[in-house]
């Protein structure tokens, strides 16, 4: 692949895996940082609209989105119908936790391809995530998997059993907690995780959407307050921070949620709050322990 350093978007498929890359904000030929995104399943539920809720235009890096498994060229065989019938069979356990793995899993091998392929810097890259993709990033964060240099998380499902619940309340139809289901639920508790996230020393920033009732703002700070107590000599200086921005709901985007949309002003105070972020901890990347691949 020939990649165009313009500021025209590139899209593709590098390990099987579709994106949408956004080039750096200074069109230079020196190699810029890489932030890597993932969506969520509700809006934006496709990299390209992962991209138009959160441009971070002014930051000089490549921002690459990554398309979810099972979702829009990596639907499975039965479309959207099959992915319905996971969801009404068992969300947690045929839906949730296998995207979130899978996604989390492919991280490693789907940077290294992008590296191949882009001018992006040799240093650590910066995660995004919103909703199921934020839990996927801080899942692939706790697990070392590949080096990280800041990470920013978006309305992320900090306790799976928040989203079940949501789910109850909407369709009226109760969730069997199998043991099975409380095992998935147990390791995808991100405060579950804080002691090792905080042990990287990557500087994350939660945001919440105000008016989420999915994953509200006492949900983000739980993880903050959890990561804050577990945090080590090795973070630096104002490495963790949640924020709340009182108008964003848990879908940051307008449905379908398949093409970008129009930036509202709590989207805007989003994108900026990210843009900042990466600007502090990205752009002068600092050294992070080696990451130990599964």
């Amino acid at each position: 692949m020939v990649v165009d350093t313009t500021t025209a978007p590139v899209t593709g498929t590098v390990a099987g895996v579709p994106f949408l890359a956004l080039p750096p904000a200074c069109a230079a030929q020196a190699p810029a940082p890489l932030v890597v995104g993932l969506h969520a399943f509700e809006p934006p539920r496709s990299q390209a609209a992962l991209a138009g809720a959160i441009p971070m235009a002014p930051l000089p890096a490549w921002r690459i989105h990554l398309g979810l498994p099972e979702f829009g060229a990596r639907l499975p065989e039965g479309g959207v119908a099959e992915i319905n019938r996971r969801g009404e069979q068992d969300y947690l356990l045929e839906l949730f936790g296998p995207i979130v793995e899978e996604a989390a899993a492919e991280l490693p091998r789907v940077t290294d391809e992008l590296r191949a392929v882009f001018p992006v810097a040799d240093t650590p890259v910066g995660l995004v995530g919103v909703g199921a993709g934020a839990t996927a990033a801080l899942l692939a964060l706790a697990e070392n998997r590949l080096p990280v240099g800041a990470a920013a998380v978006i309305n992320p499902i900090v306790d799976p059993a928040h989203l079940v619940a949501a789910r109850e309340h909407r369709t009226g139809v109760p969730y069997h907690w199998s043991a099975q289901a409380h095992q998935a639920r147990s390791w995808l508790d991100l405060t579950a995780h804080a002691e090792t996230l905080s042990r990287t020393g990557v500087p994350v920033l939660i945001v919440n959407g105000g008016l989420d009732d999915v994953s509200p703002p006492e949900h983000g700070r739980a993880l903050h307050d959890a990561l804050a107590r577990s945090g080590t000599d090795r973070a630096p200086e104002h490495a963790l921070r949640h924020i709340v921005v009182p108008d964003l709901a848990h879908a940051i985007g307008p449905e379908p949620g398949l093409e970008p949309g129009p930036l509202t002003p709590a989207g805007v105070l989003t994108d900026r709050a990210l843009t900042e972020w990466f600007h502090l901890h990205l752009t002068a990347p600092r050294q992070v322990q080696a990451p130990t691949r599964p």
